[in-house]
């Protein structure tokens, strides 16, 4: 991969931070050979989704969700901690293999992980887990796919996968509406969690074949400095009237002479959000055409923006052009006070340790970072972290099908649970001991066993807890209370492309943000812009629209 390539948006949510998130995809694969099924273009069925609950094993949060989606707040750790499963799930299974992506280094074997010896006692079962790097998963799942060799349960890839997905799953995978559609998810309480939107996202070819690694639905719009913010007299971000207060802002917070600029990286997502871009698409309910983000007056007006940010000298130097890989560098810069806004996502923000509150407050205790909310009277948000992935479940007996849905709900048990607890944090005297406020510190053996990747088998809607700041906590929260709200409504998750599930997110996102940061660093003029729509179009966004329209003429019949 090329130093020039994109950072994908996804990649900014995955759990942890300071992590280098290189996104080198294995080429697509074609999928079952040419006798395959042909996916269809359709509307995403509602009969096909379970019906979602808000899950409560007994805990008071410090600060309330709700019901359309504001995760629950926690201050401190429960002190004892809740079982959300009951019984032993996988009394009398089998062994379940599974394989999972992970961003963290190879954890210790079974035999010396006591985190991992812990759960399988708890489950009354094994699980025989293979943990990827995220930079090769996408490798190892084609070898998986080529050699015949998938275990019970895996993980989608983020980047690459197959040409033609909704065959793929449908000769490889269990279709799991039987289990879960409707109310049958109330056998695996913990699924029920998940967001329906997140449902939508797992159905492929008329079924429903994914296990959601739900997220806050929302990835948020980057991070900034509330105190440099305040010293050019920005004390809330509702005093930004538009973009090209933003602008100016900007280029009061621009001081070359102190090695500090308004901008690290890349501010493109937030600056289209606020102007009131779509994600991907626009869906007009009434006519049922679909229109690019690109192809809106609202999304070419974020990217003139950001290139006049980029002509007055806004962007720190270097930093536009850096790629996934260099994500802990840019990242870092921010940190360590380089900069006034840094593109990121949330999931970063309160992680231990090495998130921009602990990092930050260690480096220098007046910086003050806080999560950025789109700015004006058109702002939006974009639904555009619904999920990190799928997982799904290899074709097997219903016996074997619903012991892996066990396991699934096992993984996906909430915040404060005795199954949670252990996959987080592990064993306690072992793998954690309690601060003074009773929240888990991990030990030294700690930091290796939870790198197993139970989580992301499934994952409803994190919780929002931080045992080092209590206001870092609020800010999230209020964030997303502001943010909820202003979210648009994708219409990638009510209606099936083939040409969009295969290349949306992988060669048509390339081609799109290399040419921008072409157009943003003026190394090709404004007029580029239109060249670039007519090349994405060519490229398979015109075959995705007239498969999209299709979608929507299909589901009013």
């Amino acid at each position: 991969m090329s130093s020039s390539t994109p950072i994908n948006r996804r990649a900014l949510f995955r759990m942890g931070a300071g992590i280098g998130l290189g996104l080198a995809a294995a080429p697509l694969l074609s999928a079952c050979g040419d006798g395959g099924t042909t996916a269809k273009a359709e509307a995403k069925s509602a009969s096909l989704l379970p019906n979602t609950a808000v899950r409560n094993i007994g805990l008071a949060p410090d600060l309330q969700g709700t019901a359309a989606g504001v995760p629950q707040g926690f201050f401190r750790y429960p002190a004892k901690p809740l079982r959300a499963t009951k019984g032993a799930p996988l009394k009398g299974a089998q062994p379940i293999s599974a394989t999972m992506e992970t961003f963290s280094p190879p954890p210790p074997a079974r035999g010396k992980n006591a985190a991992w010896q812990a759960i399988e006692k708890l489950l009354g079962g094994r699980v025989d887990i293979t943990a990827v790097p995220a930079d090769d998963y996408s490798t190892k799942f084609s070898t998986m796919v080529a050699s015949d060799s998938l275990p019970d349960l895996f993980m989608y890839p983020e980047s690459g996968g197959v040409d033609n997905k909704a065959a793929f799953l449908q000769a490889t995978c269990a279709d799991l509406t039987p289990y879960l559609a409707g109310d049958k998810v109330k056998d695996y309480p913990n699924l029920a969690a998940i967001p329906k939107a997140a449902w939508q996202s797992a159905i492929f070819g008329g079924k429903l074949y994914g296990i959601p690694i739900a997220r806050t639905g929302t990835g948020g719009a980057g991070f900034y400095r509330h105190d440099l913010f305040a010293e050019a007299g920005v004390t809330s971000l509702d005093q930004i009237t538009d973009l090209d207060r933003f602008v100016e802002l900007c280029k009061e917070l621009t001081r070359p002479k102190k090695d500090q600029y308004a901008i690290i990286a890349g501010a493109t997502t937030m600056l289209a959000m606020s102007a009131g871009a779509p994600s991907s698409w626009r869906l007009d309910e009434k006519s049922g055409k679909f229109t690019l983000d690109l192809e809106t007056p609202e999304y070419r007006k974020a990217v003139e923006t950001a290139r006049l940010l980029y002509k007055a000298g806004c962007y720190y130097p270097g930093t536009l052009q850096m790629s996934g890989a260099q994500k802990a560098q840019y990242t870092d810069m921010f940190k360590n006070g380089k900069g006034a806004y840094v593109y990121d996502g949330m999931p970063t923000y309160l992680a231990p340790g090495v998130g921009y509150v602990a990092a930050m407050k260690a480096i220098d205790k007046t910086y003050d970072p806080r999560p950025f909310v789109p700015v004006g009277k058109d702002a939006v948000a974009w639904m555009d972290n619904v999920k990190l992935e799928n997982t799904h479940v290899k074709k097997a007996s219903e016996e074997r099908v619903a012991q892996i849905l066990a396991l699934a709900d096992f993984a996906a048990s909430p915040f404060g649970s005795q199954e949670y607890t252990l996959i987080n944090y592990g064993v306690e005297g072992t793998d954690f001991t309690r601060d003074a406020k009773g929240n888990p510190a991990l030990t030294k053996q700690g930091t290796q066993d939870v790198t197993v990747p139970w989580k992301f088998m499934a994952s409803a809607v994190p919780a929002i807890f931080s045992a080092d700041s209590e206001q870092g906590v609020r800010h999230v929260h209020d964030t997303f209370t502001k943010m909820i709200p202003m979210m648009v409504t994708d219409p990638v998750l009510q209606y099936s492309s083939p040409t969009w599930d295969s290349k949306g997110t992988g060669s048509l996102y390339t081609l799109k943000q290399d040419a921008l940061k072409d157009i943003i660093a003026g190394r090709k003029p404004m007029s580029a812009y239109d060249q670039l729509i007519k090349d994405y179009l060519a490229k398979g966004g015109e075959k995705a629209r007239g498969e999209f329209e299709e979608a929507v003429q299909k589901g009013k019949k």
